[in-house]
């Protein structure tokens, strides 16, 4: 399976049997550089330079899967999103917390919520759901993804994981409401967590083809567009990790169809 994937500053993982390009380039000096220790430039203003130069795009590419994933937000900036979205978003309970899997309701293991424009509703695990009108924070993390992508998006679902126990099962976001050819922006704060693409055909302990998986870890303040046709073909995860012990939370903008009256 062939895999392409840009340069790009920040240093990244990926999963096993992923090929990978990673250049590490020195900026480019004029003379000699004075003898002595050099000085560590500091973290702030390697943040703002980068910020200022633009997101630095990784491209992954496989049959059928369209993605790429740059960090969006410097560390200072989504720490303060992050507390921003700790504090402020309402998150669901009762019966909004369950899910139906294989005609059986279940705990959610995670939190949910979900904001957006008037009108809307977004039906998935045998839920109807009308999101709460935007916050700032949510406004400000919406417009900045909206900024460097070109895509608007008008609804987000916000999912809370606690720890590594919290997760989320295999899953394509191909619900109908979504606009047709849209993108799907999920913008990650807090832990550091492994998120998988499995192809729709290898899943399964008999599938009937053998198409290798792929690992991608979605780093605090990063953002992972999924393009067409993505979730057609390949099923997504965020898997158990119970040596992660931090929480994090989770942002995934979509452009839903306004509900027909």
């Amino acid at each position: 399976m062939e895999r392409f994937l840009t340069k790009r500053t920040q240093a990244y993982c990926v999963g096993k049997g992923e090929h990978q390009e990673q250049t590490e380039e020195e900026p480019g000096t004029l003379g000699k550089e004075p003898a002595g220790p050099r000085k560590r430039p500091r973290r702030e203003s390697l943040e703002s330079a980068v910020l200022e130069a633009g997101p630095s795009w990784r491209h992954i590419r496989a049959e059928g899967l369209d993605c790429d994933y740059t960090v969006l937000f410097g560390k200072a900036e989504a720490d303060e999103i992050f507390q921003t979205l700790e504090e402020e978003v309402e998150y669901f309970t009762g019966a909004l917390a369950r899910v139906l899997v294989f005609g059986k309701w279940h705990d959610v293991p995670r939190k949910q919520a979900t904001y957006g424009d008037a009108g809307l509703t977004y039906t998935f695990s045998g839920l109807t759901l009308s999101p709460k009108p935007w916050i700032p924070v949510l406004e400000r993390v919406r417009d900045r993804v909206s900024g460097v992508t070109g895509q608007t998006f008008n609804f987000v679902l916000v999912n809370r994981y606690k720890d590594g126990c919290d997760h989320i099962g295999e899953h394509r976001d191909d619900e109908r409401e979504l606009a047709p050819g849209s993108p799907i922006a999920s913008v990650s704060f807090g832990a550091c967590r492994d998120f998988f693409f499995r192809h729709r055909e290898s899943r399964g302990k008999n599938p009937c083809r053998r198409v290798e998986a792929i690992r991608v870890q979605l780093a605090h303040g990063s953002l992972l567009l999924m393009k067409p046709p993505t979730n057609t073909h390949w099923y997504h995860s965020l898997p158990v990790r119970k040596k992660v012990l931090a929480p994090r939370v989770n942002l995934t903008f979509r452009k839903i169809l306004p509900t027909k009256k």
